[in-house]
């Protein structure tokens, strides 16, 4: 009887010889992640040792990494004073995996993480963030978990009383359209699925399209698995994985690539064909209202958002600069760009991206969650509507319960932004 790729990922972390789906397990943590919530995660890392007289010293700082990235610069009072207790703690006790509010080191923590190499296959990783389920794409077993959780293991080095998912496997064939990707793929998903469709499950993408898929496409993927509800996403690490990390984030040492087994147990398997697919988009209020973009183009969009977690990357920022090249944001519409990272926005620098973006008239940003989670920079006005490349939409989710927020991908926002409407980028010149 064969294993999945994360059951094989959680027996060897839990020191078992086997684990199957429904077993409950505590597996050791090779990465812990958190970022500005590290301020609550502190508070509740020393509530632990009250009273023991020992001292409150983390497992093994080299395992830990936080990343200041929701609210860059700090927004208050409040949040830059966290800030400072975080700096505080980080030097305390010798922290190296720390990324500042810096042009250079600094950015979203899902986009540091693998291009740091600091997430490797076959690792398990937790963070304080619900799209830590981005580090899938690596090969790793990657889910968010709590601030308590979070100090737990800190303490321990270990997540506990964690039941090991079923899976549910998505064989994806065939070739995409021009102005159709990863994003369309994981919006169609989760419109199959529904918002709770793929709860306490792991979503193993796989398949031809999957092979030929970049990195960071394969992030979209587990980045939005979680808004299917499921506990993590996961492509098992292959050749693509192997390249990106060497080419990219510059590991040089061993890989070990965690694959499941050819007669491993599936809950079931979802088969797309990409070929099938046209540029989708989630509508108000929930991610898996989804309709393609044929059925809702013309809708006025007073501001346009293209960046995040989820499409902050030099591919996305392509795609996006190259439709808006040479044109103009459309006249009472706003577009704001917001790269994944400080190196990513120095890439997009170098390769004249953020010139056609300033150019066309678009906003751009400092690396950083931006608009995304609505505490920060972009919010919308009273009855406003905005298409984005972010992964959430409901409501009150870009600071204002009386607006609305459509996702899509890189090429549908940017064909939005030069006509100030929902716009089918194939029909775009």
């Amino acid at each position: 009887m064969g294993f999945t790729a994360v059951e094989k990922i959680l027996a060897r972390a839990s020191g078992k010889p086997a684990v199957k789906a429904g077993d409950v397990v505590e597996p050791r943590v090779d990465l812990a992640m958190s970022h500005e919530n590290a301020a609550l995660v502190i508070n509740q890392f020393k509530e632990i040792y009250e009273g023991t007289g020992l001292p409150a010293k983390p497992w093994d700082p080299s395992r830990i990494a936080i990343i200041f990235d929701h609210r860059v610069p700090a927004e208050s009072a409040k949040t830059a004073t966290n800030q400072k207790r975080v700096r505080a703690f980080v030097a305390e006790h010798g922290i190296a995996k720390f990324h500042d509010v810096r042009g250079d080191v600094g950015g979203i923590c899902h986009q540091i993480l693998p291009e740091r190499g600091y997430v490797r296959p076959g690792m398990v990783v937790v963070g304080t963030d619900s799209h830590t389920t981005s580090h899938g794409a690596l090969g790793a077993f990657a889910f968010g978990i709590g601030a308590t959780e979070m100090a737990s293991a800190w303490a321990l080095g270990a997540a506990l009383n964690i039941e090991v998912p079923a899976t549910i496997r998505v064989a994806v064939s065939g070739s995409f359209q021009k102005h159709v990707g990863p994003k369309d793929l994981i919006l169609h998903l989760i419109g199959v699925l529904t918002a709770q469709g793929a709860n306490f499950r792991v979503l193993e993408f796989t398949g031809e399209t999957i092979a030929n898929l970049s990195t960071s496409g394969r992030l979209v993927l587990c980045n939005m698995s979680v808004e299917a509800g499921a506990t993590a996403g996961i492509v098992p690490g292959d050749a693509e994985t192997v390249r990106y990390l060497r080419e990219e984030a510059g590991v040089t040492d061993p890989l070990d690539l965690v694959t499941s087994d050819a007669d491993a147990t599936y809950e079931k398997t979802i088969e797309v064909d990409v070929s099938k697919l046209e540029p989708l988009v989630a509508c108000p209020h929930t991610v898996d209202n989804v309709k393609p973009v044929s059925a809702v183009a013309g809708k006025p969009v007073q501001q346009v958002v293209i960046g995040s977690c989820t499409n902050g990357r030099l591919d996305d920022l392509a795609e996006a600069a190259a439709i808006v090249r040479g044109k103009h944001v459309a006249a009472g519409t706003r577009m704001l760009v917001f790269p994944a990272s400080g190196r990513i926005w120095a890439e997009a620098l170098k390769l004249g991206y953020l010139s056609d973006f300033m150019a066309a008239g678009a906003v751009v940003m400092n690396a950083g969650c931006g608009p995304c989670l609505g505490v920060h920079e972009g919010a919308l006005g009273d009855g406003e509507t905005a298409i984005s490349t972010t992964n959430r939409n409901f409501k009150g989710r870009m600071g204002n319960p009386g607006a609305e927020v459509y996702l899509s991908s890189p090429a549908v926002a940017a064909a939005s932004a030069l006509t100030g409407v929902i716009t089918d980028p194939r029909k775009e010149r």
